[in-house]
């Protein structure tokens, strides 16, 4: 028997400017998450649907979502503007992610619906002026939302009828439960509701409840990560805690992975670790501090470093410890192969964690017997000559390293935040003692380091790898005359890009 022949944008009875607006984007048919949920959504059914991180379930409920709005506008008896649709999302990061894409969606039909974004806690004042013109769709973190209806900024009891809760899974464990529930307080009893989550757990269930009126469950028969064409999973055991350091270190500085690379670690003071270990090698590395975010966001967890943010042509994923929960290895290597680019994945393991990561394959495996991740072909006995280097770096990144290193960050978000501006101009003292006071030496960083000698390049890598040299300066006489002869082509097209790790915690 023929199997059914896929279900087209054309065929979904969209639009002519959402036709348009995804021709645009590039979108020749739909992933199967927006196939199945689009039609149902269009016939006003409720919604629970997982699909994986980078699947396009932004666009399967955003989609209807828009076309329901312009179908209302353009049929229905001519009513007082006001807010129809909210999006709930977790995070900050997720927040602009999700305008973004109704916006590109909503591109032929902008005059027609307007969409705003108010998780931005300093941008309370100028978030009121633009609720107050009645946006059709708003899109926000749960205390945001909260905070806006209990001040009557906004009001969804006579107007709501679309309810998106996307990245449901994590709404819960980002410790929004209270808000919610008090959220859902301000809503009607009736509206349409979407439940978009990338996997199916206690939380999901707790909000299904909640939220949902007798809705279709979507578990698609998908991967809920990329196939190893586009996504290539590695582990590597390594015997001590030094190994991971030794290895990590030759990975990158012998440039055997290139390109934009997320490191993951388990906790906070493990991430500044790595980060003053790295910099020994001058390896330009950041730490992503959920409680230190953008603009002195300090303790909030909606600026969700964990998952939410969407860094684009992330090129490697190192898992630097283990991921605790499966669910968190999926989430994390959701970060590379997004759309259809390619990517890596590689796991440190010791041996005592093995048992664990068996629970990670088995859940990634499903029912086939074949690998998931597989071992990263890696002699350790290749970089021993770097193991004296590895332990005089780790030595320099002590407890007291760190804790500078941490209150040196904190510094820097005091003297450049917003929020203290206005104190600052009125206590102009406090800014001059905290500007003069005692420097921070997070840890000491020695130059000789950041060079490799050739002599400690393993003869099997000779040739294949490029280690970063630091190059000097030339003199003025040798810029002249270098930028007389050098073909700006060739120099441009052979320059390589600047990696820069990121350090994160989950």
């Amino acid at each position: 028997m023929a199997e059914p022949e896929a279900l087209g944008f054309e065929h979904m009875g969209l639009d002519p400017r959402l036709l348009q607006a995804v021709t645009d984007l590039g979108w020749s048919r739909p992933t199967l998450i927006q196939e199945k949920a689009i039609p149902l959504a269009l016939e006003g059914k409720d919604l629970l649907a997982r699909a994986r991180t980078g699947s396009g379930k932004t666009a399967a409920y955003a989609i209807p979502m828009l076309q329901l709005l312009l179908h209302r506008k353009a049929t229905g008896p001519a009513v007082e503007q006001a807010v129809r649709g909210l999006v709930l999302v977790p995070t900050k990061e997720l927040a602009r992610q999700a305008q973004s894409m109704i916006q590109q969606l909503a591109a032929y039909c902008a005059r027609d619906i307007r969409v705003a974004n108010v998780s931005a806690a300093e941008d309370s004042a100028s978030q009121r002026a633009v609720l107050m013109e009645k946006p059709d769709v708003v899109v926000g973190t749960p205390s945001r939302i909260l905070n806006h209806l209990q001040q009557d900024s906004l009001k969804l009891r006579d107007s709501l009828e679309l309810l998106v809760v996307d990245e449901a899974d994590l709404l819960f464990s980002f410790g929004f439960e209270e808000e919610l529930k008090s959220l859902f307080c301000h809503l009607p009893r009736i509206y349409q509701a979407f439940l978009m989550s990338a996997t199916f757990n206690e939380d999901v269930q707790a909000l299904k409840e909640l939220v949902l009126h007798n809705p279709v469950t979507l578990k698609l028969q998908e991967s809920q990560l990329p196939g190893p064409e586009q996504l290539q999973q590695f582990q590597v055991v390594c015997e001590t805690e030094e190994d991971k350091f030794l290895l990590l270190y030759a990975l990158l500085k012998l440039s055997l992975i290139r390109g934009k690379s997320l490191l993951f670690v388990n906790t906070l003071e493990r991430s500044y670790r790595l980060r003053l270990f790295l910099e020994q090698f001058s390896i330009p590395t950041c730490v992503l501090n959920g409680e230190l975010p953008l603009r002195s966001r300090a303790s909030d967890p909606e600026a969700g470093v964990a998952r939410g943010i969407d860094f684009h042509h992330v090129c490697a994923v190192l898992n630097f410890d283990l991921p605790p929960t499966p669910e968190a290895y999926i989430h994390r290597a959701g970060r590379t192969a997004r759309a259809n680019n390619p990517g890596i994945v590689l796991t440190f393991v010791l041996p005592t964690e093995q048992s664990h990561l068996g629970k990670i394959e088995e859940l990634l495996g499903g029912e086939s017997t074949a690998p998931v991740l597989l071992p990263y072909q890696f002699r350790m006995e290749e970089i021993e000559g770097f193991r004296y280097r590895c332990r005089d770096a780790m030595r320099s990144v002590t407890k007291q390293s760190i804790r500078e290193a941490r209150l040196k960050e904190i510094k820097e978000e005091l003297l450049h935040s917003e929020k203290l501006k206005t104190y600052f101009e009125d206590n102009p003292r406090d800014l001059q003692l905290l500007r003069h006071d005692l420097p921070l030496h997070p840890a000491v960083v020695k130059p000789h380091l950041g060079h490799v000698p050739d002599y400690l390049v393993p003869s099997a890598l000779r040739g294949l790898v490029h280690p970063r040299k630091k190059r000097k300066k030339p003199s003025s006489s040798k810029k002249a005359k270098k930028a007389k002869t050098q073909n700006p082509l060739r120099s441009f097209k052979h320059r390589r890009e600047k990696r820069r790790p990121t350090a994160m915690p989950s």
